[in-house]
């Protein structure tokens, strides 16, 4: 399978764009998560990765979803962005997760990019603002990977999206990107009413013929005004989504992502364990962006990221609290404790809404990705090997 990814990457994107991911997002992240490693021995914790929110502002209304779309926009200004940026980069990182909100509603986006050639950038998109002048721009600059989200069928979507006729403009966006051969991929947050179409070998043979290049399969969380906890998913289906994705993995030529679990099969969570945390578009750094309570702001400490990360009281309170409790996620499985963490740190809270105190306090303790006794390890010989040396819980659990 291995090789015909490969064949089938080196048929649908271009070298330049190619050579852009292995070297700013492979061995750069790789060497990254070394500088990472290093650090922790030092008792110093800087994420390798960042996932930042550029901007509030969004054209749907998705059930679940924690981000302020019903209040005017924010957004982080572009100098300010670009000095966030920078600041990591000069302690190593390379790659930059963007979210919203919708990313590309920022209308500095373009700018930005090409202002760090030497990073790769993920942008999670729901794709109906990707038009052929936007696809061509990226493919100019190379050095991003568009990651289309598909939340299940035509009705499905307008349904937990908020909108009519939402699937039909992201498949219009998905393809856009593909046209233009950029290096793309499609999410889905698996709930209950897409988990009997979506995490299904047909989708993901769909998805081969369109051309896509990895999928990445993250499970719901009911968080938010909205939470639908009604949509999250039984502990059996996380395990089947599990299984599902180590099945493709050796069944088909295409890179299917998943962040919690290690090579052994045991749940993590890469905020717990360090390797990622959050910027909101307030600027605000939070754990993940789920959890929205922060400490500390982009703007501390005249604007030293690095400093302000590595001393937040906050985020140590927080990692250690989480990875003492579980492997899971800790606002799924201990919201008491995320509370006394919150309340003990007197952490602010981070949104606009100015309610994910109250809607923390209302959450029900429910499963996450933390099943002990159910482990499944990996069974392809690559993500064994790169979980095993570059994401997994660098001595965090103990």
């Amino acid at each position: 399978m291995v090789l015909a990814l490969v064949q089938r990457m080196w048929r649908t994107t271009d070298t330049r764009l190619l050579w852009k991911f292995v070297y700013n997002f492979g061995y750069k992240g790789v060497r990254s998560v070394q500088r990472f490693k290093r650090r922790l021995k030092q008792g110093q914790t800087f994420p390798p990765f960042l996932y930042i929110s550029i901007t509030s502002g969004c054209n749907l209304r998705c059930r679940g979803c924690w981000v302020d779309v019903d209040r005017p926009a924010v957004s982080l200004g572009l100098d300010e962005l670009n000095h966030l940026i920078e600041g990591a980069k000069a302690h190593g990182n390379s790659f930059f997760g963007l979210l919203g909100g919708e990313p590309f509603l920022y209308p500095d986006l373009i700018r930005m990019l090409e202002q760090h050639p030497d990073c790769y950038f993920q942008i999670f998109t729901n794709g109906h603002f990707i038009t052929d002048e936007m696809a061509a721009e990226l493919h100019r600059l190379g050095n991003v990977t568009p990651l289309v989200s598909v939340e299940g069928t035509e009705l499905i979507s307008d349904q937990r999206r908020g909108r009519p006729g939402v699937l039909n403009r992201t498949l219009a966006g998905l393809e856009t990107c593909l046209r233009h051969r950029l290096i793309t991929g499609v999410t889905t947050s698996v709930c209950q009413n897409n988990y009997d179409d979506l995490v299904t070998e047909a989708w993901v043979d769909e998805l081969i013929r369109r051309g896509v290049h990895y999928v990445w399969y993250t499970t719901y969380r009911p968080v938010g005004p909205d939470p639908a906890p009604e949509l999250a998913l039984r502990p059996e289906q996380m395990l089947g989504v599990r299984r599902f994705a180590m099945k493709i993995r050796n069944t088909r030529p295409i890179v299917v992502v998943d962040a919690y679990w290690d090579d052994q099969g045991r749940a993590l969570c890469p905020a717990a364990v360090g390797i990622s945390h959050h910027i909101s578009p307030t600027g605000d750094i939070e754990p993940c962006p789920i959890v929205q309570f922060a400490g500390d702001s982009i703007r501390d400490n005249g604007s030293d990221v690095f400093k302000t990360i590595s001393a937040s009281s906050f985020l140590s309170s927080f990692r250690a609290a989480a990875t003492g409790a579980t492997r899971g996620c800790i606002i799924l499985e201990r919201p008491d404790l995320l509370r006394t963490v919150v309340e003990g740190q007197a952490a602010r809270d981070s949104t606009l809404r100015q309610t994910a105190l109250a809607e923390l306090l209302a959450m029900q303790p429910r499963p996450s990705q933390h099943c002990p006794g159910h482990e499944l390890p990996e069974q392809n010989w690559l993500y064994r090997l790169t979980k095993k040396y570059w994401f997994f819980g660098f001595g965090a659990y103990s």
